[in-house]
């Protein structure tokens, strides 16, 4: 039986070829007035997913660069929500998205998931990681069903791959979680 990432390697033991940001946040419409400031309060070495879905194409390029400067001038790693020809073209480290999108991407890919086959697809597709959500409620999707920590260390405990906690999370909550790597929109947002 092959042992689970996250049976086999503790997060200060991650291989270098798998060594991932612990802390991660996501922009969204909603934190995009305080990018700036979230970035800069992050500890360096952090990672940053840009989705930013509301902008045109034009203006979401023109956000990208411009975050994505300040995401590297603190050594943060950044990730576009996209296909990964458009991350590869935008000159992000990684792509992040679905295992159907990231599929086959050449660049760090780290895969969406909700459940034990979006987990096993993600490994599929070639995922250097996942983000495993929501763990609890959310504004992102108020009328979801969150996992609770019961589930989600269940399901982490499944993965092939390093997993991200994804989902009403912030840093109390990582702590109760009592899980090393977690992503947050609103749990990250300086004011």
């Amino acid at each position: 039986m092959t042992a689970r990432y996250s049976e086999a390697v503790s997060a200060d033991q991650t291989p270098e070829l798998l060594r991932l940001p612990d802390l991660w946040l996501l922009s969204d419409a909603r934190n995009d007035a305080a990018l700036e400031r979230s970035l800069a309060a992050l500890p360096p070495g952090s990672g940053f997913v840009f989705r930013h879905y509301h902008l045109a194409k034009a203006e979401r390029r023109a956000r990208f660069d411009a975050l994505a400067a300040l995401a590297r001038a603190r050594g943060h790693l950044v990730v576009l929500s996209d296909h990964p020809e458009r991350a590869r073209e935008w000159g992000a480290d990684g792509v992040y998205g679905s295992a159907e999108r990231i599929a086959g991407a050449s660049i760090l890919a780290i895969a969406t998931a909700h459940d034990e086959a979006e987990i096993a697809a993600a490994a599929s597709a070639g995922a250097q990681a996942v983000m495993v959500s929501p763990v609890f409620a959310t504004r992102s999707h108020p009328s979801g069903k969150a996992m609770g920590a019961q589930r989600f260390h269940a399901l982490a405990r499944l993965s092939l791959l390093p997993v991200i906690a994804l989902g009403g999370m912030d840093a109390e909550r990582a702590r109760t979680l009592g899980w090393p790597r977690w992503a947050a929109i609103d749990g990250l947002t300086a004011e």
